[in-house]
């Protein structure tokens, strides 16, 4: 039963890989391929207890992520809706479109280790939208936007998932990670930009301002400003919520939505017209993008099948026996992030490794700082290797051929440099 899980889900990764030929939605396709996992499952008798919990426990995972997911989109349009990011597309704005990527680029970097990378995806997509109106184009800041965010995660103990895990766990510091993987992580991005650049021609067309959409709201530029403050600022202060209160940052995000909710209502409630109705949040909820949701739940559902197995802990095992250089360990997992969910790869790691005393595997040792680089930059070599790759694919409509073709080896040659620079470090120092 278990050779036919794993059968069914590499059948429905197929589909989803191919939805631009087979013209069906890949938020069907997973979540009929989530469904079919947990049916052979539970009619195999592979649950060792109550299937109820271990169901519960799995959704109660994934939906952390993706009330994240909800709450950040919906904070972002809020705050796009109002003008919030007016400032912010003023400083990117330029006449070319290859000095706009690099701007882009660099700044969703250094966003992402402060934010983390999935919030920042959805900031930077959004932002994306009122300045590139070209499609093709489009693309291309967006597959950048997805490998920028994903490598600056790397480097940051709180911009990505498994650097959060690594650093809760012990298994790495916040300045070890930082000083020692902020070089390869930014070679990770800044080899890619410099390819995909030559991609791009001519001037940016078709900007949109947004003041437009400040017009149509009856706020003043105070009440304006307070819902950039507490859209923006509680986003920072998510990690931070996450790091003083140990409760899972969706919470945060959370907390946010209902501060930002309830203080927009305050400002309408003296506003009474009609036309200000489509600027209040029970209003905006609806443009959410509930197929990028459902995407995710069906891959993350599907996804916890095979951990619950042991497919993806006797995987790392074999690694293991195979491979005895933890470069082409931790490489190796890198690549397979790229194609299952890095979250239950680095799980298994820190079940499977112990910390050591001394050596590569003590803490901030070689293996520990690699698994935090190849987990979190990996992920860029397939769109749906990582959380942010998803939620660009859901919101910018980019199919898995397209990625693959046009992005995936430049991501590729950038995950590798990266691995190399290290290397060179722990070489020289």
């Amino acid at each position: 039963m278990i050779t036919a899980i794993v059968a069914f889900f590499i059948a429905g990764y197929l589909c989803i890989a191919l939805e631009s030929v087979i013209k069906v939605n890949k938020a069907a396709t997973a979540i009929i391929m989530c469904v079919g996992c947990w049916v052979m499952y539970a009619v195999g008798g592979l649950c060792p207890g109550s299937l109820e919990e271990v169901i519960g426990k799995n959704l109660g995972e994934a939906g952390t992520t993706l009330f994240f997911l909800l709450g950040a989109m919906t904070i972002v349009e809020v705050v796009d809706k109002h003008g919030g990011f007016n400032p912010v597309r003023k400083l990117l704005q330029t006449h070319s479109k290859r000095a706009l990527l690099w701007k882009m680029s660099i700044l969703t970097a250094f966003l992402s280790a402060v934010l983390d990378n999935l919030t920042t995806s959805i900031v930077m997509i959004m932002l994306l939208r009122k300045l590139i109106y070209d499609r093709d184009a489009r693309l291309i800041y967006a597959s950048m936007i997805i490998i920028a965010a994903n490598s600056g995660g790397a480097f940051s103990p709180i911009g990505d998932v498994t650097t959060i895990m690594l650093w809760n766990g012990g298994f790495i510091t916040a300045l070890g990670v930082i000083s020692e993987i902020f070089i390869p992580s930014m070679i990770s991005f800044l080899i890619p930009c410099f390819i995909l650049q030559y991609q791009l021609h001519g001037e940016v067309g078709g900007a949109e301002d947004n003041e437009e959409a400040v017009r149509q709201t009856a706020l003043g530029r105070p009440q304006r400003t307070a819902i950039f403050c507490l859209g923006v600022g509680g986003l920072c202060c998510v990690p931070a919520f996450h790091m003083a209160t140990e409760l899972p940052p969706f919470l945060g995000i959370l907390c946010v939505l209902g501060i930002l909710w309830a203080v927009t209502e305050i400002f309408y409630r003296q506003h009474p017209e009609d036309d200000d109705k489509a600027m209040r949040v029970t209003q905006l909820l609806p443009r959410v993008d509930l197929s990028t949701i459902l995407f995710f739940l069906g891959i993350l559902m599907a996804v916890s099948v095979l951990a619950e197995v042991g497919v993806l802990a006797a995987l790392g095992e074999w690694l293991d026996d195979t491979i005895h250089s933890h470069y082409l360990v931790t490489g190796t997992i890198g690549v397979l992030s790229a194609i299952v969910d890095n979250v239950p790869l680095v799980a298994g790691s820190m079940q499977m490794y112990p910390i050591a005393e001394m050596g590569d595997m003590a803490q901030d040792g070689i293996f520990w700082q690699l698994l935090a680089y190849c987990a979190g930059v990996g992920g860029s070599m397939l769109i749906i290797g990582s959380a942010a790759g998803v939620m660009v694919m859901g919101l910018e409509k980019i199919t898995f051929g397209w990625y693959m073709k046009k992005i995936s080896w430049v991501a590729a040659l950038g995950y590798v440099a990266g691995i190399g620079v290290y290397y060179v470090e722990k070489m020289i120092f």
